[in-house]
């Protein structure tokens, strides 16, 4: 027999092996009916382990929160599995009740105040993203030309500000800044003339960037110092990238609009309820005292 791990890791007797699985997943078929659904629908008792009752509710929320390669598994497979999964830790749990300790007391209050937090902002979350929120949102992103403004540009990298000043004043007297670029600079552009390509903000470092963005196109700039050395930079030329179509970010805007409903949940939520303090004149250092919790 192999062992598979359901839930919040136990490991239970699965009756397959890991073969018996493969097997299974290539020849169950979907049921050609809906199943019947017993007297009692999700309060229906499937286990009775030291007079507590196991239901079908419990197995179907637990099935809902496994990892994706288990809930791949045919319903056979899952259904003996959870079972004998709720079967166990109910077993387990009560061989050790009366003998709880501080420390498993605290874990349990602590997972349950995570669980009912994630419920509560799940029921904020859930309707919070609309077509028109999105229009909106998306609207606000692409207003401003100058944030899609993008710059291509070349530069000759060296490493002291006096080989700068040299080739600026080659530039300055006629020569062509890709063929000095080829012949001096020092980073994998050299090759192809000093050339960077295209752009925007925040894609070079600051003084870099900062004097691109004060140059005229066409230009070339004085020396420019980075921690990569000196630069001399040449802007070609600019163009306003055209916005993305709403699709191809949708997800990445509904996430930022979660957020937001998230947060001000938060903070309505916090403003409104009385909240005290005594624990901020603690030393942080408590934090890792584990012997606060023995008996």
């Amino acid at each position: 027999m192999k062992h598979v791990t359901f839930g919040a890791g136990l490991a239970v007797s699965a009756a397959l092996s890991l073969a018996g699985v493969a097997f299974a997943q290539e020849t169950a078929a979907p049921a050609a009916t809906p199943p019947v659904v017993p007297d009692g629908g999700a309060d229906a008792v499937v286990a009775v382990v030291n007079g507590t009752e196991i239901t079908l509710g419990h197995m179907i929320v637990l099935r809902a929160n496994l990892p994706a390669q288990y809930q791949a598994l045919p319903d056979d497979v899952l259904f003996n599995g959870i079972l004998e999964q709720l079967i166990q830790q109910e077993a387990l749990s009560k061989s050790v009740e009366g003998n709880i300790s501080k420390r498993d007391l605290l874990a349990m209050e602590n997972d349950r105040r995570g669980y009912l937090s994630g419920v509560a902002l799940g029921s904020v979350v859930q309707g919070a993203v609309t077509d028109a929120r999105l229009q909106a949102a998306y609207d606000v992103r692409f207003a401003d030309e100058a944030d899609r403004k993008e710059y291509n540009a070349a530069h000759i990298l060296v490493p002291t500000e006096d080989a700068a000043k040299g080739l600026k004043a080659e530039i300055d007297a006629g020569a062509d800044f890709a063929e000095l670029a080829k012949q001096h600079s020092t980073d994998g552009a050299a090759a192809n003339g000093g050339d960077l390509g295209w752009f925007g903000a925040g894609m070079m470092v600051a003084p870099f960037q900062d004097a691109v963005f004060a140059m005229e196109v066409g230009s070339v700039s004085d020396p420019v110092q980075t921690q990569f050395g000196w630069h001399l930079i040449q802007l070609k030329e600019t163009r306003i990238a055209a916005a993305p179509p709403l699709d191809e970010i949708r997800d990445q805007l509904a996430s930022e609009i979660e957020q937001v409903v998230v947060e001000e949940h938060i903070s309505e939520i916090t403003k409104s309820a009385t909240i005290t303090r005594p624990g901020e004149a603690f030393d942080p250092a408590l934090l890792r005292d584990q012997t606060l919790l023995n008996p």
